[in-house]
C-alpha cells in the first residue's frame, strides 16, 4: 500500500487547506491534479511529515503519520517545485550531502551521487557550481537528489515547473522511465494535465483542498455513446454541411480529413456512411471518441461548483 489517509485536513488560521482528504492508493505511477491552491503542495508536505495534519490519521508505505518523520522520509524522495539549491556547491557535493541527509555514510553517498548524475545526463556537469547550472538542469538536479538513497517511492511537485517544450519532454520521459522500467511509485503533483496524462496510470483531482475522484484514468473518463473520431478521404466540405444539417456537431476538423463529432439521439453509425456514400467521400476510420483527462478535470470541477 502506498497511500492509506482517513479524513486529513490542515487549517491554517481562517484556511482550510485541505479538507477530510481520503485516500487509499496502491503502488503505482499517480498524478496529484489539481488548480493552484487546491492543496497539493500542503498535503505533500503532510505525506513527509514536515506538516502534521490538524486531523485525521493515515500511513505512508506502512509509517505512520506524525509519528515516524525521520523514518518516512529515509523511504521517500522528495523533489520540491522551489530551488532550494545552496550557492557555491558543486552538483555531486550537493547531491551527496542529500544522501547524508538521508542517512548514508559519506562515501556511499558521493559513490551514489556520481551514478544517479550520470544516469540523468548530468555526469558532465557535475563538478560545475550550482549557479553555473541552467533551469533544466536544476529540474534534473533536484530529481537526483530525490534519487540518491534509491527511495521506493517519489513525491514530485510540479517537475516540470519553468522547462521549455523540449526540457518539458525530457523530464516527462525520466519519471516514466523510473515508473516503469525501475518499479519507482510515485506521486506527481502538478496542474498541467498533460504531464499526468503522459507518466501516471491513477489520478487523484483535488479542488480547494478536497479530493473530488481517484482512481485509474481509464476507469474514471466517461464512456461516450454520443460522439466519435472520423478519418474521411475526399473533398469533405458537402459531407460534412450534410451532417450538421443532421444535427451533428463538429467538435475539430484539422483540414486534412480527421473530424470529432457528437451526434443527436438516436444517430446510428450507419447514417455516417450513407451520407459519405451519397456526397463520394471515403470513410477510412471510425470510432467512439471517448472522454479524456482533461474533460474529466473539467467535469469534475464544474460538478462540485
Amino acid at each position: 500500500m502506498f497511500l492509506d489517509l482517513q479524513n486529513i485536513s490542515r487549517i491554517f488560521g481562517n484556511q482550510h487547506a485541505l479538507c477530510d482528504v481520503t485516500l487509499r492508493l496502491e503502488r503505482g505511477r499517480i498524478g496529484l491534479l489539481g488548480p493552484n491552491g487546491a492543496g497539493k503542495s500542503t498535503l505533500l508536505k503532510i505525506l513527509l511529515g514536515l506538516l502534521p495534519p490538524s486531523s485525521g490519521s493515515g500511513r505512508v508505505l506502512e509509517h505512520e503519520l506524525g509519528r515516524t518523520g525521520a523514518a518516512l522520509r529515509r523511504v521517500l524522495g522528495y523533489m520540491p517545485e522551489a530551488d532550494a539549491l545552496a550557492p557555491g556547491m558543486r552538483g555531486a557535493d550537493y547531491v551527496a550531502l542529500a544522501g547524508e541527509l538521508y542517512g548514508m555514510p559519506r562515501k556511499q553517498a558521493l559513490r551514489r551521487a556520481h551514478e544517479v548524475l550520470t544516469y540523468l545526463d548530468l555526469g558532465e556537469a557535475r563538478y560545475r557550481k550550482l549557479e553555473e547550472y541552467s533551469t533544466g538542469m536544476k529540474q534534473r538536479l533536484k530529481l537526483a537528489q530525490a534519487l540518491v538513497h534509491d527511495p521506493p517511492a517519489l513525491l514530485l511537485d510540479e517537475p516540470t515547473s519553468g522547462l521549455d517544450p523540449a526540457g518539458r519532454e525530457g523530464m516527462l520521459d525520466l519519471l516514466l522511465r523510473l515508473g516503469r522500467d525501475h518499479g519507482k511509485a510515485m506521486l506527481l503533483s502538478t496542474h498541467l494535465l498533460a504531464d499526468v496524462d503522459k507518466v501516471c496510470e491513477a489520478v487523484v483531482i483535488l479542488h480547494q483542498g478536497r479530493v473530488l475522484c481517484h482512481g485509474p484514468v481509464k476507469e474514471l473518463c466517461q464512456r461516450r455513446q454520443d460522439r466519435f473520431r472520423l478519418q474521411v478521404q475526399g473533398d469533405s466540405a458537402p459531407f460534412l454541411e450534410e451532417l450538421r444539417s443532421e444535427g451533428v456537431l463538429v467538435l475539430h476538423d484539422n483540414g486534412r480529413g480527421d473530424l470529432r463529432v457528437a451526434v443527436p439521439p438516436r444517430w446510428t453509425t450507419r447514417a455516417f456512411f450513407v451520407l459519405a456514400n451519397q456526397h463520394k467521400v471515403l470513410i477510412r476510420g471510425l470510432q467512439t471518441d471517448d472522454e479524456d483527462l482533461e474533460e474529466l478535470f473539467h467535469r469534475m470541477i464544474q460538478d462540485s461548483a
